[in-house]
């Protein structure tokens, strides 16, 4: 078999050693939001990766719902971040700054002095979320977003791609996926609205399409891709008959744009709803762009979708953990360490950066 998960190809201008993507994975190793020399370290030991997509990241305060998660709204995030790509560009690898401002998936307790829960209607999250402050809490209530909360939100995302380039990304993801902002206007479980961005399917998309739209405007559209997830239902995502359509609309949407990638996420092995082969055919045929494929991805798999063309570059998430030198391993066959669930969300190196590379 022809190994094409190996073989270098280029997204948009940039040169990609490698087909081998590694998944965006929320760490919480940034205390006061900031990502430090550890971050720096964990990126780098990964970037034999052909892209390296980075933990998600908030362009806002009013997305930093989850405790110890970066954001890149500030000076000093720009500052902080740009040891972490330039740890990685010396190491040979390539790495996007995934952007998720988290909507109503959030606590008061992991957000700053005068930030605000906001989401498209009023409708809280069930369940609890962790804060190092006070423990499980049970989710902060949102606020639906006004007209000029929505425009501000808007321009948080533009303002953050342009932060980004600065601290020397080679692009930016937008995370409109899992049941964060982007999918809350997508999702009817969350988007209960009936004006200009709810309702029906135009106007459901037409928050993921504006930030689409104005991020490319201000940094390139080939410097812009977007992950999503149809048939999601993490963070209480529901799946309703327009899902199809929903999300078979958002990539005609995102192709006419022009964004360099479209990150298609699947759960279904992690126990989530099966993404079904008819909207995957129908987003592949709707985008012309790079079409990355994510999870539950073994090099046989990887090889033979990447040979059907069902996609063309593919996401390996949890395997990256504990094994830095992944794309080595999947070449040579060497045997998978596995991680250790129990420190995924702790602070500090271990379980982090402190796998053998």
């Amino acid at each position: 078999m022809a190994e094409l998960l190996f073989a270098p190809v280029k997204l948009g201008p940039i040169e990609l050693a490698n087909r081998v993507v590694m998944a965006p994975m929320t760490r919480s190793r940034s205390p006061g939001n900031s990502p430090g020399a550890l971050v720096a370290t964990y990126y780098a030991q990964r970037a034999e990766a052909g892209l390296i997509v980075t933990e998600g990241t908030s362009p806002s305060p009013n997305g930093l719902g989850y405790a110890r998660v970066p954001g890149l709204f500030a000076p000093r995030h720009v500052t902080d971040w740009r040891q972490v790509t330039t740890a990685v560009h010396q190491a040979g690898g390539k790495i996007f700054v995934q952007l998720m401002h988290t909507g109503r998936v959030s606590h008061p307790a992991n957000m700053p002095a005068g930030s605000r829960i906001l989401a498209p209607s009023a409708i809280a999250l069930a369940g609890k979320i962790w804060t190092d402050a006070q423990g499980e809490q049970p989710y902060g209530e949102p606020s639906a977003m006004s007209e000029a909360d929505i425009q501000a939100a808007l321009q948080e995302y533009v303002a953050a791609a342009a932060l980004a380039m600065e601290a020397g990304f080679d692009g930016v993801e937008l995370h409109g996926a899992n049941g964060y902002l982007i999918n809350q206007f997508l999702n009817p479980a969350t988007n209960q609205r009936q004006d200009g961005w709810g309702g029906g399917i135009a106007q459901r998309l037409r928050f993921a399409v504006e930030v689409a739209q104005q991020t490319a405007a201000k940094i390139g559209r080939e410097r812009v891709g977007i992950r999503l997830s149809p048939y999601g239902v993490f963070n209480d995502m529901i799946i309703d008959d327009t899902m199809e359509e929903t999300f078979e609309q958002l990539a005609c949407a995102i192709n006419r744009i022009g964004l360099v990638y479209l990150h298609l996420v699947d759960h279904s092995s992690m126990g989530a709803p099966e993404v079904k082969p008819s909207i995957k055919r129908k987003m592949r045929a709707a985008f012309a762009g790079t079409l990355i494929l994510s999870g539950g991805y073994d090099r046989a798999r990887a090889e033979a979708d990447l040979a059907a063309g069902h996609g063309d570059l593919i996401a390996f998430g949890r395997p990256f953990i504990a094994n830095p030198q992944l794309v080595t391993k999947l070449r040579t066959g060497a045997p998978l360490r596995a991680a250790d669930p129990a420190t995924f969300y702790t602070p500090g190196a271990q379980g982090y950066c402190d796998y053998p590379a």
